[in-house]
């Protein structure tokens, strides 16, 4: 199968006592060391769903790693950050890192007990309701920044006179991806096609059945619409994997690691669609079936509080024969 596959670190298991912090960390070189996958990925947050920082992260796992791709997924606090601190501080990991880096940016919006909302309040003053437009001011920025000009710009949010960042980053141009998982109604439209005009890719979560589909092929529609390119725009399902016998209990593991990640706010539904479990047979068909729905690549999250016995299952028995290697 034509299937990229990247390992997710879930660094806010070393707050929940999953594992500590390094040994989380290698689980980069370990995938890498697999020849398996072909990313790896950390999440992001300051203050709404606190984990360790995301740069400094990324900056470590460029120096354990040579040859994955290097990415945030997503970064919720990039509305929140001056985006031109933030410009500077990718280009110089895609620098050190030798041109990996992906960044997958979202609006962070965290509603449950106003998390984000306080986030912002202490953070610069930044409301929810104006992280979306935030995000698109600040990918402007980014993408200006980053081209060599020298920036005067007096945005909604934003002003900077004669701007210049060095270094740049190697990668011309280097990729900003668009996270976001829409409910349907009256968001759907506009992030989706935030996503479709604005983004060198999309990633999501796979949270109700065929709602893939569904996103993968509004994204489509509106990228026709703009006149832009539908072959090879990159789809990544952020999606979580718990390997074992008994489906039942390795979803009941799941919803137990993702209540102490995030909080108690996935249902048993939404955890069973955002999760592939069980044998490694069902678990391959449950990724076939992301595949199906028009996922490019996947990135996996153990839901596990075995971290380690996880990983091993995930290389051993579910992915050879699922990437056909």
């Amino acid at each position: 199968m034509n299937l990229s596959v990247g390992i997710t670190i879930p660094q806010r298991g070393a707050m929940i006592g999953v594992a500590p912090l390094g040994e989380l960390l290698e689980l980069a070189p370990r995938a890498e060391a697999t020849g398996l996958f072909e990313s790896a990925w950390v999440g992001d947050s300051l203050t709404a769903k606190p984990r360790p920082e995301a740069i400094g992260l990324l900056g470590a796992l460029a120096g354990t790693t040579e040859r994955l791709r290097l990415g945030v997924g997503c970064m919720a606090s990039f509305p929140v950050r001056d985006p031109a601190l933030f410009a500077y501080q990718w280009a110089t990991l895609d620098q050190v890192s030798g041109g990996r880096m992906v960044l997958a940016a979202c609006t962070g919006i965290v509603s449950a007990d106003g998390a984000s909302r306080h986030e912002g309040r202490n953070f610069g003053g930044v409301a929810d309701i104006d992280r979306a437009a935030r995000l698109e001011e600040n990918i402007e920025i980014c993408r200006r920044l980053w081209s060599g000009e020298s920036l005067s710009f007096d945005g909604r949010f934003n002003r900077y006179e004669n701007l210049t960042i060095e270094p740049r980053p190697m990668q011309d141009r280097c990729p900003i991806w668009i996270a976001a998982n829409p409910a349907p109604g009256r968001y759907w439209d506009r992030a989706l096609k935030r996503v479709a005009t604005l983004a060198d890719g999309f990633q999501t979560c796979h949270l109700a059945p065929g709602v893939l589909r569904a996103m993968v092929g509004d994204v489509d529609r509106f990228r026709a619409e703009a006149d832009l390119d539908t072959d090879g725009f990159p789809v990544m399902a952020y999606h979580n994997v718990n390997v074992g016998p008994d489906r039942s209990e390795c979803l009941a593991e799941s919803k137990r690691f993702l209540d102490a990640y995030y909080g108690p706010v996935f249902n048993e539904s939404m955890v069973e669609a955002w999760t592939a479990a069980g044998t490694a047979e069902q678990c391959q068909a449950q990724l076939r079936d992301l595949v199906d729905q028009g996922a490019t690549a996947i990135t996996l999250r153990c839901t596990s509080f075995d971290q380690d016995g996880q990983f091993r299952r995930l290389c051993d028995d579910v992915l050879p024969e699922l990437l056909d290697r």
